[in-house]
């Protein structure tokens, strides 16, 4: 049975350390949903987190090949319901008899406008996955022009961290 998971890795924050990670995907065959990267708490180190799917296997085999980088300093899957978060810029069409209604779910989805013209109005939604995929269906009448979003960060719950020396 395939679950979707997501994978948090602690590597080191040098060039090239992306590519040997996403590589390492590519010649196994294993498609990778989300991926995000970015400093930690210590410059030293990046944190990717990946968000893919497939059964124990996948997952599995996944987990073991990141441990053999020798620029991975620490994987783990997040098994408990971790807190997952995503941001989103889209830019709909801003037409007279559609604005009220967008504006009333840019209020009910706890949005932003970020950017207004008489043409377009672009808005940023950050939240649960689930919640963006809400928002882009409800956007989609209104005429979406242009999208993009960041993937998945998370983090487990409590006071445990990932990465400790």
């Amino acid at each position: 049975m395939e679950n979707r998971f997501v994978i948090a890795v602690y590597v080191d924050n040098k060039s090239g350390v992306l590519t040997r990670v996403t590589a390492m995907f590519t010649r196994r065959g294993f498609n990778i949903d989300t991926l995000t990267v970015g400093e930690t708490e210590r410059s030293e180190y990046s944190r990717i987190t990946i968000s893919m799917h497939g059964d124990e296997y996948v997952k599995e085999q996944m987990v073991n090949q990141l441990k053999k980088l020798y620029v991975v300093k620490k994987v783990e899957v997040l098994e408990s319901e971790p807190i997952k978060r995503e941001l989103m810029l889209i830019k709909v069409e801003n037409k007279s008899e559609n604005r009220s209604d967008i504006m009333t779910a840019v209020d009910v989805f706890r949005a932003s406008v970020i950017d207004y013209s008489p043409e377009a109005m672009c808005i940023e939604v950050t939240g649960n996955p689930s919640k963006i995929d809400a928002f882009v269906k409800l956007m989609q009448p209104f005429g979406i022009l242009e999208m993009c979003r960041t993937g998945i960060v998370a983090l487990d719950r409590g006071a445990d961290t990932l990465f400790t020396e």
